[in-house]
């Protein structure tokens, strides 16, 4: 319980019955309403969300890159709690519907991905001392501000009063940026720039479903032409009795039923659209395609993309990837490091952790495997090299 008391000595005085940063709904200041912690994106994030709801190879790429970021195993600086550490990482609830940290990073990752920034929070009762689970929080009712120095972070919530309310306990909030800057402080997300790419790539795909409704789905022109005066002077009453007995027999064949249409006199019967030709959209498809490709860095044979490469040209792509992967690895590696403290100090503990994150494919352990291969043959014909010149 002095450790508890530790942790929350720095926000308040008191500890309550529950210690949680956000759910308990306690905040150091109310009624902070500023224009500056409004944060500049909500219409952007649900832009975000339409585009991956629209975009099928977005969302795929996305999803590619939590999952090619891989599994992680958490040390210990202290060896007794390797044990306990291990259970934590296995088992801690993670919302109402998660279980594991795996579960945690894994939708962190997801929302920093997605909006630019991530947030999350340790939920902590004070009256046992555990931590009860993890839970992610909606970046579009949070933000983070700098305090005294840029150094010092400040987290607001924007509670039910449509107030901006500082955190009571920053020290449970756990929260990260993706590429955030000096103009945007909150992070930018991965898919920036692809809306507007994304709404051409829409546009041709609503223009081609438009294009077989008119083609593709066969309609016919039924053309009746009276040959002479006698005929004309009955043409009416015949141009009814074909279209009755041509929608008769359209009827009935959507039912299965064969029945032949039977005129008299000089009846043309043409299918509407038959002579158009549908455009070609391959190219400019594929090239809206290699656009979204470039910008999420996944290789195109991993979402389906069947384009011509050829196997050097696959390696160079699958190495561009392993670097961006190990570059998020770096974002949730801090993420990390302070749930796990965190769960040491509230065991009473202490010490550090360390993150082994697990190599990201096999070809990674060949090359490696054939590394050491080709430094123990080295090795030892140096051997051999120095045993010839000193005897």
């Amino acid at each position: 319980m002095n450790i508890i008391k530790k942790l929350l000595s720095r926000s308040a005085d008191i500890v309550p019955a529950e210690c949680n940063a956000v759910s308990s709904g306690r905040f150091t200041e109310k009624g902070v309403n500023l224009f500056t912690l409004q944060p500049g994106g909500v219409n952007e994030r649900q832009l975000y969300d339409n585009l991956r709801y629209s975009v099928p190879v977005v969302d795929a790429a996305l999803q590619k890159i939590i999952r090619l970021t891989g599994s992680y195993r958490v040390i210990c600086s202290d060896e007794r709690l390797q044990e306990e550490m291990d259970r934590f990482v296995d088992e801690v609830p993670v919302g109402v519907g998660g279980r594991s940290l795996y579960a945690f990073t894994d939708a962190f990752l997801d929302s920093l991905l997605t909006y630019g920034s991530a947030a999350g929070e340790i939920i902590v009762n004070s009256q046992t001392g555990d931590i009860e689970g993890l839970a992610a929080l909606n970046v579009n009712r949070f933000c983070c501000r700098a305090g005294a120095n840029p150094c010092d972070r400040r987290y607001f919530m924007l509670g039910d009063d449509e107030e901006w309310h500082a955190v009571q306990y920053p020290q449970f909030v756990v929260y990260g940026a993706l590429n955030p800057t000096a103009k945007n402080p909150d992070g930018q997300s991965i898919l920036r720039g692809l809306p507007c790419i994304s709404a051409v790539l829409m546009r041709i795909y609503e223009c081609i479903g438009q294009n077989f409704d008119r083609v593709g789905n066969v309609r016919y022109a039924v053309t009746y032409k009276p040959s002479d005066s006698s005929e004309m002077a009955f043409a009416k009453e015949r141009a009814q009795q074909i279209a009755k007995e041509w929608s008769e027999g359209m009827n009935a064949m959507r039912c299965g039923e064969v029945r032949d249409f039977v005129a008299v006199g000089d009846v043309g019967i043409k299918v509407i659209g038959a002579d158009n030709q549908v455009i070609d959209t391959e190219i400019p498809v594929r090239q809206l395609l290699e656009q979204i490709v470039a910008k999420l860095s996944v290789p195109p044979f991993l979402l389906g993309l069947t384009w011509s490469s050829t196997e050097r040209m696959s390696t160079q792509q699958v190495d561009i990837l392993t670097s961006e992967l190990e570059y998020y690895r770096r974002q949730l590696t801090p993420v990390i490091r302070q749930v796990c403290e965190t769960y040491l100090a509230l065991l009473g503990g202490g010490g550090t952790v360390s993150v082994e994150w697990d190599n990201i494919n096999l070809q990674d352990e060949a090359v490696l495997a054939q590394a050491r291969l080709h430094n123990a043959q080295a090795a030892k014909i140096e051997r051999e090299l120095d045993l010839i010149l000193n005897a």
